[in-house]
């Protein structure tokens, strides 16, 4: 019997979503279901990309829905619905806003796929994983939020430029909180083939490089004018989605819930771990200095406040 395609479900087929369905595509990663609440978006988005299937030779399902149904069975899903936070709108406006909508994403999606790995995409992203971990009664470890895997992915490509050298040659990593004021590029960790970075630029630069890469969104938002970024997270997304499908055990940063480590508990916060088939398989320990250790500790304050607002 022929081995079962895995299946991906991408909630919210907005750039975001739809970026990130065409990065798994190219990869030939999975059969793809895009869900959207407007009629007719994720059907047209998903008939649009199967109409590219032959020029790259690709033969994969990809459907679009407005509903649940068609999830079923799913591998991974990814959560990208959710607003972004408007002009005037507060924090907590933000936050019942979008809890209400992941909450809803988490019942339906969980019901239909009791196995399912979750990557939570949907901002104040820290929270919103916590969310979707109590409301689906997951393990945690098939719980997890995209967040060092894009901002990582920011610093590595700023230091590549500064160096001019490869951007596969420089290893960088950023944790903390996914957000401009509590991530935490771990500059001290950061090489380049090998050779620290402190070495290779003076300190001044390589602040200058942290500073840019905490501001990384907004930049492209500033540069957009309407709209935000969705290649490189949509990029993000795949990878991680790789990582769990083909069980490639990559260290990642991600958002993982901590039962001790870093001296945390009970809270999803951004930390390299080893993803693979079972989801966050450990979650490893990455030394910094006193600075970037207080800023750390920072990004959990400002994360448990967010979720003790959610009075869970």
């Amino acid at each position: 019997m022929a081995k079962t395609r895995a299946k991906v479900t991408i909630v919210g087929a907005g750039n975001v979503g739809h970026s990130a369905a065409q990065w798994m595509l190219s990869h030939r990663l999975a059969d793809i279901v895009l869900v959207d609440v407007i009629e007719g978006m994720p059907q047209g988005k998903a008939l649009d990309l199967t109409q590219a299937e032959p020029i790259e030779g690709i033969d994969l399902r990809i459907t679009g829905t407005n509903g649940y149904d068609e999830t079923a069975g799913s591998d991974v899903v990814v959560v990208v619905a959710g607003i972004a936070r408007k002009p005037g709108m507060s924090r907590e406006e933000l936050l019942a806003t979008n809890a209400g909508i992941v909450r809803g994403v988490a019942e339906q999606v969980t019901r239909r796929s009791p196995n399912a790995h979750l990557i939570v995409v949907t901002n104040p992203l820290d929270a919103m994983v916590y969310l979707a971990y109590k409301v689906s009664g997951f393990p945690p470890e098939r719980v997890m939020g995209q967040s060092g895997a894009l901002d990582s992915t920011r610093f590595r490509t700023f230091i590549a430029h500064a160096l001019g050298v490869s951007v596969q040659d420089v290893a960088a990593i950023v944790i903390g909180a996914h957000s401009d004021t509590h991530m935490v590029p771990v500059a001290s960790l950061a090489t380049v083939g090998g050779i620290p970075l402190s070495r290779l630029l003076p300190a001044d630069r390589i602040a200058a490089l942290a500073e840019r890469t905490r501001r990384g969104g907004a930049e492209i938002v500033g540069l957009l004018k309407t709209g935000s970024a969705f290649f490189a997270p949509g990029a993000a997304i795949a990878q991680m989605v790789e990582a769990i499908l083909l069980d490639r055990k990559r260290v990642l940063p991600l958002s993982a819930y901590l039962t001790g480590q870093y001296g945390v508990r009970d809270l999803y916060v951004g930390v390299p771990a080893v993803l693979g088939a079972e989801g966050v398989e450990r979650i490893l320990d990455a030394p910094m200095d006193p600075s970037e250790r207080a800023a750390f500790d920072a990004a959990v304050a400002s994360i448990r406040e967010t979720v003790a607002l959610l009075k869970l």
